[in-house]
């Protein structure tokens, strides 16, 4: 009993750290991206060429998590990967400041978004091996909460930046603190949890099992429906259903939601399985007849609705690919989830925005209707989910 209770104490020590880690991350990348919209402009990009690195950023990224998830496992350098991240995360933000033309920002853009894809399913493996102690869905919706927490803090701390520099690119050097500080969370994690995070030899998988694909199929056409916070940002500005300043606190305030729900929802995912996500569904669901075809009350329904549907899915997606895959493959298993994922939600989000131009009701009915599949897959894997043992 009293190495159980330790187990647990250093696991959820561990989580916390790990938990401290994203928090300064997202601070540093959320901060970062809050401005470098405006930052790209006065450096001379034209809105389409904004538009594009964004979106092709967030594409490139997902999917050279396939190629670093199988690469983690094949090392089992679970830990350099994940560090050496993180530092190129702590030394390309900040040198943004220094950037003098857009060509160059976009460069560093893309060695940030290559560092977020090296270490993500690196970190999410060693993150399931302390989950595995304390439960999945409320250790990974712990983190999550960590996770948004800094998403929140970032564009505030630019904010009193940028007002107080009245430019954007000094602003960058302020991301040096947080950026600094999730490195030294990580240096304290590794000390907490020093042994951990190799996967253990007997009773692992040589492939990932057909259940995975058809999980990462229903979290694609989740992808797919999800509406993207700046289409209805752009929809609340075009119609004047909030004012301009008060579109990045919805956001702000989104992202505390969004932290609350990953906890909650945890919580439930533990108790009763997948099909507390379906059940979430239900709330993202309502994000689109409300924000695209209601009020200015209902545009912040809508907000609310967004943001527990994506802590929800913090907390439970990444809870299901633990249940599913042993150690020794889990870092395939992130990888190629979040490969497919953050493609999907690329095509998903273009294909709203291209709806959004021709017709609102399309948007909403395009939505709704990937979201109602994704559900219903869900719920028919509740059963195989609740019996997996992946090691």
């Amino acid at each position: 009993m009293t190495a159980s209770k330790q187990e647990r104490a250093s696991a959820i020590r561990f989580i916390v750290c790990l938990g401290f880690v994203s928090l300064f991350a997202d601070a540093t990348y959320e901060g970062a991206y809050s401005i470098i919209g405006p930052f790209l402009k006065d450096l001379g990009a034209s809105a389409t060429q904004v538009g594009i690195i964004a979106g092709l950023g967030e594409m490139i990224a997902a999917s050279l998590r396939f190629f670093s998830g199988r690469f983690a496992d094949r090392t089992s350098a679970y830990w350099s990967i994940t560090m050496f991240g993180y530092v190129l995360n702590l030394l390309v933000v900040p040198a943004l400041a220094f950037a003098g033309n857009w060509q160059m920002a976009v460069l560093l853009v893309v060695a940030e978004r290559t560092g977020k894809s090296l270490r993500g399913p690196a970190r999410d493996v060693l993150l399931s091996e302390a989950t595995s102690v304390v439960g999945h869905g409320w250790g990974f919706g712990l983190h999550a909460a960590f996770d948004q927490t800094g998403a929140v803090l970032g564009p505030l701390m630019m904010a009193a930046a940028v007002a107080r520099l009245n430019h954007f690119g000094p602003a960058f050097l302020w991301l040096a603190i947080p950026a600094a500080g999730a490195f030294g969370a990580l240096l304290a994690a590794r000390l907490v949890r020093p042994n951990k995070g190799a996967p253990p030899p007997p009773q692992t998988q040589k492939r990932l099992p057909r259940i995975f694909w058809i999980y990462v199929v229903a979290a694609g056409m989740l992808a797919l429906g999800y509406v993207d916070f700046p289409l209805l940002a752009y929809h609340f500005q075009k119609t004047a259903l909030a004012k301009p300043a008060a579109i990045p606190l919805y956001y702000a305030g989104a992202m505390g939601v969004n932290g609350l729900a990953a906890v909650v929802f945890g919580r439930l995912y533990d108790r009763y399985g997948i099909a507390v996500l379906s059940l979430s569904i239900l709330f993202s669901l309502l994000a689109l007849p409300l924000g695209f075809l209601g009020g200015a009350n209902a545009a912040i329904a809508s907000v609310g609705c967004w943001a527990i549907g994506l802590g929800a899915q913090d907390a439970c997606l990444r809870s299901g690919i633990a249940q599913l895959v042993s150690m020794n493959k889990r870092g395939s298993a992130f990888g190629a989830f979040n490969g497919v994922f953050g493609v999907m939600w690329f095509f998903g989000s273009a294909t709203m925005g291209w709806l959004y131009d021709h017709s609102l009701p399309a948007v909403v009915l395009f939505g709704i209707a990937a979201q109602l599949i994704a559900a219903v897959v869900f719920l028919r894997l509740r059963k195989l989910l609740a019996t997996a043992e992946a090691g």
